[in-house]
């Protein structure tokens, strides 16, 4: 079992920074697997970014330059650096660990919510 919290959210202007957090405990298999997604009032919940399969990452074009996912290996710990916040990022962003490719199962946290205010 696996279990995700999340935290940094909260109120910024935009152009703001915030740094999201995503605490993983339990057995966690390859932190390859782990990445953020967000959704927004109405829409479905999409990719923000994430660490791909073999170690690089990968970032939705909306933040491409303005978001920074890295980690922390020895704390099981992913980051979700935002800059140049814009009120279009306002979302509930959450923290995802998809083991299923290696047969276990899709894990998400409890979301955090980021709003931008213009």
């Amino acid at each position: 079992q696996v279990q995700l919290v999340e935290s940094g959210g909260g109120l910024v202007q935009s152009g703001g920074s915030l740094r999201l957090s995503c605490a993983a405990s339990g057995t966690i298999y390859n932190m390859n697997l782990m990445g953020w997604y967000r959704q927004a009032p109405g829409k479905e919940r999409e990719l923000v970014a994430r660490f791909t399969a073999g170690g690089s990452t990968f970032y939705a074009d909306s933040v491409k330059g303005r978001f920074t996912i890295f980690r922390d290996n020895a704390r099981n710990t992913v980051y979700l650096q935002m800059n140049s916040l814009k009120p279009e990022d306002t979302a509930v962003y959450y923290c995802n660990a998809d083991f299923r490719p290696i047969g276990n199962a899709n894990y998400w946290g409890q979301g955090t919510q980021v709003t931008v205010s213009s």
